[in-house]
Protein backbone atom coordinates (compact mmCIF):
# COMPACT_ATOMS: atom_id res chain seq x y z
CA UNK A 1 0.00 0.00 0.00
CA UNK A 2 1.58 3.56 -1.09
CA UNK A 3 0.38 6.43 0.43
CA UNK A 4 0.96 10.05 -1.37
CA UNK A 5 2.57 12.71 0.73
CA UNK A 6 -0.94 14.35 1.34
CA UNK A 7 -2.40 11.03 2.35
CA UNK A 8 0.52 10.26 4.87
CA UNK A 9 0.22 13.48 6.49
CA UNK A 10 -3.89 13.44 6.71
CA UNK A 11 -3.11 10.20 8.22
CA UNK A 12 -0.31 11.35 10.81
CA UNK A 13 -2.45 14.41 11.75
CA UNK A 14 -5.53 11.71 12.90
CA UNK A 15 -2.94 9.89 14.90
CA UNK A 16 -0.94 12.89 16.09
CA UNK A 17 -2.95 13.39 18.94
CA UNK A 18 -1.47 10.07 20.29
CA UNK A 19 1.93 11.07 19.12
CA UNK A 20 4.61 12.54 21.58
CA UNK A 21 4.81 16.12 21.52
CA UNK A 22 7.97 17.45 22.95
CA UNK A 23 8.08 20.01 25.15
CA UNK A 24 11.31 22.11 24.30
CA UNK A 25 13.07 25.70 23.55
CA UNK A 26 14.50 26.20 19.85
CA UNK A 27 15.13 29.81 18.97
CA UNK A 28 14.15 30.37 15.60
CA UNK A 29 12.69 32.91 13.00
CA UNK A 30 9.45 32.11 11.50
CA UNK A 31 7.68 34.30 8.76
CA UNK A 32 3.96 34.33 7.40
CA UNK A 33 3.16 34.55 4.19
CA UNK A 34 3.90 37.93 2.42
CA UNK A 35 5.06 39.19 6.35
CA UNK A 36 8.73 39.95 7.29
CA UNK A 37 10.26 37.27 9.55
CA UNK A 38 10.59 37.74 13.37
CA UNK A 39 12.30 36.06 16.31
CA UNK A 40 10.19 33.01 17.83
CA UNK A 41 10.90 30.27 20.49
CA UNK A 42 9.60 26.80 19.34
CA UNK A 43 7.92 25.26 22.38
CA UNK A 44 7.07 21.84 21.18
CA UNK A 45 7.56 19.87 18.13
CA UNK A 46 5.96 17.04 16.71
CA UNK A 47 6.55 14.74 13.48
CA UNK A 48 3.69 17.04 12.17
CA UNK A 49 3.67 20.63 13.45
CA UNK A 50 4.69 22.46 16.21
CA UNK A 51 3.81 25.98 18.65
CA UNK A 52 5.67 29.22 19.13
CA UNK A 53 6.38 32.38 20.42
CA UNK A 54 4.00 34.69 17.82
CA UNK A 55 3.39 38.40 19.00
CA UNK A 56 1.55 38.90 15.50
CA UNK A 57 -1.63 38.29 15.13
CA UNK A 58 -1.86 35.02 12.44
CA UNK A 59 -4.79 33.64 10.93
CA UNK A 60 -5.80 30.33 10.87
CA UNK A 61 -4.95 28.64 7.24
CA UNK A 62 -2.27 31.40 6.75
CA UNK A 63 0.80 30.03 5.06
CA UNK A 64 4.09 30.60 6.99
CA UNK A 65 7.64 29.58 6.91
CA UNK A 66 9.83 28.16 10.22
CA UNK A 67 13.77 28.15 10.44
CA UNK A 68 15.67 26.35 12.68
CA UNK A 69 19.29 26.97 13.37
CA UNK A 70 21.04 24.94 10.56
CA UNK A 71 17.89 23.72 8.83
CA UNK A 72 16.12 24.64 5.89
CA UNK A 73 12.93 26.80 6.02
CA UNK A 74 9.92 24.31 6.56
CA UNK A 75 6.81 25.73 5.21
CA UNK A 76 3.66 25.24 7.56
CA UNK A 77 0.15 26.68 7.85
CA UNK A 78 -1.39 28.38 10.71
CA UNK A 79 -4.05 25.94 12.47
CA UNK A 80 -4.96 28.23 15.42
CA UNK A 81 -3.49 31.51 17.30
CA UNK A 82 -4.35 32.63 20.81
CA UNK A 83 -2.50 34.46 23.28
CA UNK A 84 0.77 35.32 21.17
CA UNK A 85 1.05 31.70 20.77
CA UNK A 86 0.60 30.10 17.44
CA UNK A 87 0.02 25.95 16.34
CA UNK A 88 0.98 25.05 12.93
CA UNK A 89 1.23 22.14 10.89
CA UNK A 90 4.02 21.74 8.70
CA UNK A 91 3.05 20.86 5.02
CA UNK A 92 5.04 18.18 4.70
CA UNK A 93 5.72 15.72 7.63
CA UNK A 94 9.41 16.55 9.32
CA UNK A 95 11.18 13.13 8.68
CA UNK A 96 12.04 11.38 11.44
CA UNK A 97 15.57 11.40 11.69
CA UNK A 98 15.43 15.17 11.42
CA UNK A 99 12.66 15.04 14.36
CA UNK A 100 15.05 13.13 16.56
CA UNK A 101 18.00 15.11 15.72
CA UNK A 102 16.38 18.45 16.80
CA UNK A 103 14.82 16.92 19.63
CA UNK A 104 18.93 15.40 20.59
CA UNK A 105 20.13 18.93 20.28
CA UNK A 106 17.28 20.92 22.01
CA UNK A 107 16.75 18.45 25.02
CA UNK A 108 18.85 17.68 28.12
CA UNK A 109 21.25 19.84 29.14
CA UNK A 110 21.83 21.73 25.96
CA UNK A 111 18.84 23.51 26.34
CA UNK A 112 18.24 27.23 24.90
CA UNK A 113 17.53 29.29 27.57
CA UNK A 114 16.07 33.16 26.72
CA UNK A 115 16.83 34.55 30.01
Amino acid sequence: MTYQTQDRYLVAAQEDRCAPRTKLTIPGQLRASGGRAFQTVVHDLSISGFSAAAINRMHEGQLCWLTLPGLESLQAQVVWWENCMVGCAFSELLSPIVHDNIIARYTGAGNYRPY
